[in-house]
Order: C-alpha cells, then sequence, then structure tokens
C-alpha cells in the first residue's frame, strides 16, 4: 500500500457528474480525484435529453470522458433510444461508450419489455460503433444473460456489467462473452462477501473499479454523497481479494480500462 505524494493512477470507470449533487463543485471534485490518483472518470449520461449537459462536462474537464444511453428504469418514460443517434454521438472524440442500458425490474418490472427494446437498441449501438456496451443489471439476471448471449452470438461486441451486484450465474455469463466485471462501493461492504466471492473467481484482466458517484460510497464514506476519489477505497478491497499490492492492482486495471475503453485510451495517449 503506497502513501507516496503520486498515488498509483486509477480509473473511475462509472460516475455522474452531472446530478445535481455536484453543481457548482466540480472543479473540487477532480481535483480531490486527481490528488487520490484517479486520473480519469467516465460521467454517465442516463437520459439522452441530458447529453448536451454532459459532454460539455468531458469538453471543460481534461481527465472526464463520457458515455450516453437510456437507463432501463428510465425507459419507459423517455423516447425511444434510436441506433443512429447514439452512432452521432459516438462521433464526439471523448464519447467512449454505449450507455448505461440494461435491465432492471427491482422497481420497474413492468416496463420490462420496452427495458428490453431499448438494450437491444444499444447493444446494436455497440457492435456498429465499436464501443463498449455499459449495462446495469438488477433483479433481471436470466433475462440480462439470455439477451446479451443472443446479441453476441448476432455479432460480438464489448461490454462492462457495471456496478456488478448479480449472481455468480451472470457473471458467468458475462465472463464467458468476454466481458469485464466492474467493482463499485458495494463490493467493500462489510455484508457483501458473497459478491467479493464472485469478483475473487473472476480474471483480474476482466476487472474495473468505480465510484457510480454520487451513489453507494464505499467505507469509511458510506452513506455519505460519493466522489470519484473514493474509487480508490474500492480499489484497495479489490487489491486484497486479489492478493496483489495496491499499485500492482491499480496497473492492472488501469490495463483492463485502456483495453476495453480504447478510445478513451488513445485520447489520453494523444492528449
Amino acid at each position: 500500500m503506497s502513501d507516496d505524494k503520486t498515488p498509483p493512477q486509477i480509473t473511475d470507470s462509472h460516475c455522474h457528474l452531472d446530478f445535481p449533487d455536484f453543481e457548482g463543485q466540480l472543479d473540487g471534485i477532480i481535483t480531490r480525484a486527481t490528488e487520490a490518483g484517479v486520473t480519469r472518470m467516465v460521467t454517465i449520461c442516463t437520459r439522452l435529453r441530458n447529453e448536451p449537459a454532459v459532454r460539455a462536462i468531458a469538453e471543460a474537464h481534461e481527465p472526464v470522458f463520457y458515455a450516453a444511453g437510456t437507463h432501463p428504469m428510465s425507459a419507459a418514460e423517455e423516447p425511444m433510444a434510436q441506433v443512429d443517434d447514439l452512432l452521432a454521438l459516438a462521433d464526439h472524440p471523448k464519447f467512449v461508450g454505449i450507455g448505461e442500458t440494461g435491465l432492471d425490474y427491482h422497481y420497474t418490472s413492468d416496463s420490462a419489455e420496452r427495458q428490453q427494446q431499448s438494450l437491444r437498441i444499444h447493444i446494436e449501438a455497440a457492435q456498429r460503433s465499436g464501443l463498449p456496451l455499459i449495462i446495469h443489471a438488477r433483479a433481471a439476471d436470466e433475462d440480462m444473460a439470455r439477451i446479451l448471449a443472443e446479441e453476441h452470438a448476432n455479432a460480438p461486441y464489448a461490454c462492462v456489467m457495471h456496478c456488478f451486484s448479480s449472481g455468480a450465474e451472470l457473471a458467468r455469463v458475462a465472463l464467458e462473452l468476454g466481458f469485464y466485471l466492474s467493482m463499485s462501493g458495494i463490493a467493500a461492504f462489510p455484508k457483501s462477501r458473497e459478491l467479493r466471492d464472485i469478483f475473487a473467481a473472476a480474471p483480474v484482466e476482466r476487472i474495473l473499479v468505480e465510484t457510480d458517484a454520487p451513489y453507494l460510497a464505499p467505507p469509511p464514506h458510506r452513506g455519505k454523497r460519493n466522489e470519484p476519489a473514493y474509487t480508490a477505497h474500492t480499489a484497495r478491497v479489490g487489491a486484497e481479494l486479489f492478493g496483489l499490492d495496491y499499485a500492482d492492482f491499480a496497473a492492472r486495471t488501469q490495463a483492463n480500462f485502456d483495453r476495453l475503453f480504447a478510445k478513451a485510451a488513445a485520447y489520453r495517449a494523444a492528449a
């Protein structure tokens, strides 16, 4: 574990910097992230009508990249995404992923059919753009595994299971398809032993880290507003899970992010 003034670099692969929780505070948020070693952040647009505001954040802050899609919990109340519209967004140099999209039957099972339609549209955009798909999955493991596998058989695509907190079977299917699992603060919660076991059984080459800020702050900040700097707390838990020192785990997750989010890695290399 390093206490150097220059901590190992890591990436917050999923946060929501456009949410009201951060209004007027982004300069400080990003400074604290950088000081903690979090040198890149992917901020996620969950409603396509908000894309201009999310894009503006990425354009204004060098360490920030972005992705956009229709969150499954909003699928019933938002216009259906169109493949061509998502592909047009992908032309932006800092637009690096499709989503988040997925299935959430915990609160919104009544819109399951529309969620599935939206998911398949986002998958097609990932297939055609070559950008990774960003998946939200909750209480929908069976349908999630089936649709991801069906569409991958039609045409391959890359994918991250963001904030993975589903069961071992969905993790198995995702890993067999070549997808990545992202650790959020949930994996650091004391009662998440079963989830940590799922991560520990996965290849370290398929692990990313994230905050999902402003949600799901890891200990010692649990119950407070999350922010990208706290990715480091989750990453330290990940290092322990894989029996690696923090610098090694950080380097591996960086390599994983660069492999999956190749557009962000290329942008960084050219900067």
